[in-house]
């Protein structure tokens, strides 16, 4: 005997809400992008042309997309039929990868995402998903036993903390640049 299998039939639940874990990333995006006030999204809107994709929708879609390390526009379009949360982010909307790359390089959308990076870190850390207690830096080299060589300056540290800001600012814009060349 064999599990009844039939991909003629419909299956309920069609809403992809309930099919995403309760504390899955995508809901603390959906979260975060539904607080920006409808005011800094009204200043995107034209009359001309054909009807556009809400902003909000893009910049969810987006948004998950880097969570999970993709970003490469073709490959978040293709999330967008495939993935479940982000299926659920978009609506079931399907942008094209065009569409997706053109709102990145965006001068409004640029703006937009730097509000939502540093208002996205601030909210993991008032919700205790993140500490900001330690931070890593790639190229970091840590000696695995402690001796007298295994500390680390508190100046060295400030120092260190500046120059990772430094290069978040620097792989934004590369990763805007990126994008750039993608179109």
């Amino acid at each position: 005997m064999y599990i009844n299998y039939n991909m003629d039939q419909l299956i309920l639940p069609m809403d992809l809400e309930t099919m995403i874990p309760e504390h899955h990333v995508s809901r603390t995006i959906h979260q975060q992008v539904e607080a920006i006030p409808e005011i800094d999204i009204q200043k995107w809107q034209t009359a001309e042309g054909r009807p556009s994709y809400h902003p909000k929708m893009m910049l969810k879609v987006i948004l998950y997309a880097y969570s999970q390390g993709v970003t490469s526009g073709r490959k978040i379009a293709s999330m967008t039929q495939e993935n479940i949360p982000m299926m659920w982010l978009a609506g079931q909307q399907t942008p094209s990868y065009r569409t997706i790359n053109r709102a990145r390089i965006s001068p409004h959308f640029d703006i937009l995402l730097k509000n939502m990076f540093v208002s996205f870190h601030t909210f993991a850390l008032k919700q205790q998903l993140i500490s900001g207690e330690k931070m890593y830096v790639d190229g970091t080299k840590i000696e695995a036993n402690a001796n007298k060589y295994s500390f680390v300056w508190r100046k060295s540290s400030e120092r260190f903390h500046a120059n990772l800001q430094e290069k978040i600012s620097a792989f934004y814009e590369e990763m805007k640049q990126q994008v750039a060349l993608d179109i």
